[in-house]
């Protein structure tokens, strides 16, 4: 693959062109040159867009494509396809499919499914078998098959001593094990947060305190075995300041926030709209700005859309009957653009690359060529037509966005939305 990007302003704080309006010549899927004007002898295909800007790629820690299983929600083809037209070149994918993937063969499944994509597919493997919380699935076997992580995605591991045996074993192989942060016994039937807003609504409460318990013996553990623990989707201000008194203490352990949880609260519930019916449950504006500072200050160590395609059918029901999930691939960009600068958006949506095993590259001459496209100044209001996923469950319809992704160029390959 050979492209020419012209007029490019780099967004890389790594870069020594960074903030700097250069074209970009990529030959062979490499970055070759570097300059203020570069011709075209070649006629090398030309990439211009109206205010383009580049990155280093992006990175969602959290995706859910449904294949194998649910294929009427979202295949893996049509997931990776629209992570690319949402500027992401990596994906670290969940294991809640049917059958769940908790096998080496799982792995190389949806690995084969992934060959030759734009886009990085990094499987994540059951915690496990079945993802019944009951035994440990084939974790070594999984790692060596290329899972980068283990987890029961959004079941919580109620047996505490099923957790310490999974990060003492993990810890052999360096193995990242993560833990959906809920007391199942303090959540019950709760479907949207406790407070003000699920008394006046007539909804069961889902208390901050289910989260927090569940952080604070999780930590507990990770101290106890010096294992290595990653702890997705935080949605309270108690989780924000029980894990940086954690990092403050040296223990191996990082942690997630689902990007609707930082632009939305339960004050957004009135109409009972089933797409912001997610899980951690939408919290109190007080839990949004603690979330926002935790990002700003480094205790929080990346977002994540959370990308969870659910078919119409377990969607437009009763908001308590209603499946927990929203897409937000699509929306990620422009989400975050509305909260932070595009230095700030761009450098959350590039961390965490090593800790789910992806290849980190500064935009460099002599380095693969692993870059977003985007424009990060034109306002729009979201909508289907946004929406390149195959279900259209997003909690940001409607709402006004700034910034869109133009594209990627990953693999030696190069998708233009």
């Amino acid at each position: 693959m050979n492209a020419l990007l012209k007029s490019a302003t780099i967004v890389d704080s790594k870069s020594d062109f960074h903030n700097q309006i250069v074209d970009i010549l990529i030959e062979n899927g490499v970055i070759s040159k570097i300059s203020k004007r570069i011709s075209n002898p070649k006629n090398y295909r030309e990439i211009k867009f109206d205010n383009l800007h580049v990155s280093q790629g992006w990175f969602d820690s959290s995706v859910s494509f449904g294949e194998p299983g649910f294929e009427e929600r979202e295949t893996i083809a049509n997931g990776l396809d629209t992570a690319a037209r949402s500027g992401f070149t990596s994906v670290a994918l969940n294991a809640n499919t049917n059958p769940v993937i908790d096998s080496n063969a799982d792995i190389a499944f949806v690995l084969a499914k992934a060959d030759k994509h734009a886009v990085n597919l990094k499987p994540i493997g059951a915690l496990t078998k079945a993802s019944d919380c009951k035994d440990l699935a084939e974790l070594y076997d999984m790692q060596n098959a290329g899972a980068v992580a283990f987890y029961d995605y959004q079941k919580p591991i109620s047996n505490p001593n099923l957790l310490k045996i999974a990060l003492q074993y993990a810890s052999n192989f360096d193995g990242l094990v993560l833990s959906y942060p809920q007391e199942s016994k303090i959540s019950g039937l709760g479907v949207m947060n406790e407070h003000i807003n699920s008394t006046k609504l007539g909804l069961k409460g889902n208390p901050s305190l289910a989260e927090e318990l569940q952080v604070a013996r999780d930590l507990f553990l990770l101290e106890y075995t010096e294992g290595k623990l990653h702890i997705p989707t935080i949605s309270t201000a108690k989780s924000v300041e029980l894990i940086r008194e954690a990092k403050a203490k040296k223990l191996d352990v990082t942690c997630s926030v689902a990007i609707h949880n930082l632009c939305f609260t339960d004050n957004t519930l009135q109409d009972f709209d089933t797409n912001f019916k997610v899980m951690p449950p939408l919290r109190t504006q007080k839990d949004t700005d603690a979330l926002v500072e935790g990002l700003r200050d480094g205790t929080i160590d990346m977002v994540t859309t959370d990308h969870n395609p659910i078919d119409i059918e377990h969607k437009k029901v009763e908001f308590d009957h209603a499946t927990y999930g929203t897409i937000g691939l699509e929306s990620a960009f422009g989400a975050l653009q509305n909260i932070f600068t595009t230095k700030k958006t761009v450098s959350i949506l590039t961390k965490g690359k090593s800790r789910f095993g992806v290849e980190e590259a500064q935009i460099s001459e002599g380095q693969k060529a692993n870059l977003s496209l985007f424009d990060p100044d034109t306002a729009y209001s979201f909508s289907n037509k946004n929406i390149n996923s195959t279900s259209k469950n997003s909690c940001f319809l409607g709402y006004e966005l700034k910034g869109r992704a133009y594209g990627i160029i990953s693999n030696n390959k190069i998708v233009i939305a």
